[in-house]
């Protein structure tokens, strides 16, 4: 499998070509139906192009031409399978860009779902979903809160894990791989609750590790996640979360 696609997190040779080089990325950035795609890829996996077209209700020949823009300009990467073509993000950077340029956008009331089904797939976004790959929605919120109440995250010096929280996340035998170039945590911007989530590497790994275990699973194609009785189990118990905060709202 082959990768091209340059990262966001390289720095431009000349500083004068700074301005030309943020005005070439937000000119990227200007379209819905790219951002729409860039949004749905904040799932963190690799989409086709056929997928991303139905996703944002385009022709696939129209999305075909927006992702070539896009992997030129470094939002996204190509990845090759035989004959088939998978795009990403680039990177986390490309990641972090999304999420807070959405939290950044102006609050406006959505119109009524068309359908029951459309309707459905909100309800579960704004619930818990995964954020490239840490957790959000109301249920990722919670968790930062609740973990901050035990103190297990400290925010007054910027935030960062407590002795307590190494140790919650060793007795849940939850592995933080060391990431020189990922912060170990950050605040993430909760688009839907406008309050902040657990990024970074300990927000990673919290999300992998639930995934993994099956304390969540994915709802379909979407980036939207469902927390299963044996993650509502282990997130009462370690974090005092309710069954009724885990559990979404029935339509």
């Amino acid at each position: 499998m082959s990768t091209t696609g340059s990262s966001t997190g390289s720095t431009t040779a000349n500083p004068l070509l700074a301005g030309a080089d943020l005005a070439a990325m937000a000119r990227l950035l200007a379209d819905g139906t790219r951002a729409t795609f860039c949004l749905a890829l904040l799932d963190g996996r690799a989409w086709t192009p056929t997928e991303l077209a139905r996703h944002a209700g385009v022709a696939p020949s129209t999305a075909t031409e927006h992702l070539n823009a896009m992997v030129t300009g470094g939002l996204l990467a190509e990845e090759r399978q035989g004959r088939h073509r998978y795009v990403r993000l680039a990177d986390q950077q490309v990641a972090e860009l999304i999420e807070t340029l959405a939290a950044a956008a102006p609050v406006r009331s959505a119109p009524p779902p068309r359908t029951l089904s459309a309707d459905s797939r909100r309800r579960a976004l704004a619930h818990a979903r995964t954020c490239y790959d840490h957790l959000a929605g109301r249920v990722g919120v919670a968790i930062a809160d609740a973990m901050t109440e035990r103190a297990l995250v400290d925010w007054e010096h910027g935030l960062r894990l407590t002795p307590g929280g190494e140790r919650w996340l060793a007795e849940l035998a939850i592995d933080v791989p060391a990431a020189a170039k990922r912060p170990a945590l950050r605040p993430c911007l909760d688009w839907t609750e406008r309050r902040p989530h657990l990024a970074g590497a300990v927000g990673a790994a919290l999300c992998g590790h639930a995934l993994d275990k099956g304390w969540i699973r994915r709802v379909g194609s979407t980036r939207a996640v469902l927390v299963t009785p044996a993650g509502r189990e282990v997130f009462s118990g370690a974090l005092g979360l309710s069954a009724e905060l885990l559990t979404p709202a029935a339509n």
